[in-house]
């Protein structure tokens, strides 16, 4: 079995920041694959499926987001998930607002949700990072991802989300920079962002 983890703050209060870009992402999983509904489980909120004929898991966890890991490992511990097998959907300041990249393992660079599921798990799961930009001064960081996204990033956002849903199947099947690839284009044809992109590939 396969974790799809989104990343946020419970509560009507944060719905909207970008902070929790990541529950968005695991949420139009949810809708795309027709995944539901989600229970209260490992303390959060939870729901299995099949993506791409593999049993995933999709977790929203109900704590704040520096206590993540909490609910990472309970799931992960009830249902015998290997850190390998934990995929990550988590907001980004380090990259541009749109874009999208995979990777394994890593520094946290300052996510309190992913230094919480590093110290509960370990680090050697996937993350899916979502770009939401950064303020030019470091000390606004905390106050531009815990502010909901602008009405005019909306149109992005919405696509982004229903974009990743479209295409995780890839992720489960682990071809991880085809999903990227995929991603970027599909975004570029919807008018977000540049054709140029580094290009990987999956054997």
């Amino acid at each position: 079995m396969l974790l799809f983890v989104g990343l946020g703050n419970p509560g009507p209060r944060y719905a909207g920041n970008r902070h929790n870009i990541g529950f968005m992402a695991v949420e139009a999983i949810a809708r795309r694959h027709d995944i539901g509904p989600f229970r209260r489980k490992f303390q959060g909120l939870a729901v299995e499926g099949s993506i791409a004929r593999q049993r995933v898991m999709l977790l929203l966890p109900g704590t704040y987001m520096n206590e993540s890991g909490r609910a990472v490992q309970e799931a992960a511990r009830f249902h015998k998930i290997g850190v390998g097998d934990i995929v990550v959907f988590h907001d980004e300041v380090d990259l541009p607002p749109s874009k999208l990249r995979v990777k394994v393992g890593g520094g946290v660079a300052g996510h309190n949700g992913l230094r919480s599921i590093t110290a509960h798990v370990g680090n050697d799961y996937k993350r899916v990072r979502i770009g939401v930009g950064k303020p030019q001064q470091k000390e606004l960081v905390p106050q531009h991802v815990l502010s909901d996204f602008a009405k005019s990033e909306k149109p992005w956002v919405e696509a982004l989300c229903d974009i990743i849903a479209d295409n995780a199947d890839l992720i489960a099947d682990g071809k991880d920079s085809t999903f990227q690839n995929k991603v970027h284009l599909a975004m570029v044809a919807k008018g977000f962002g540049e054709e140029k992109e580094p290009a990987g590939s999956d054997r």
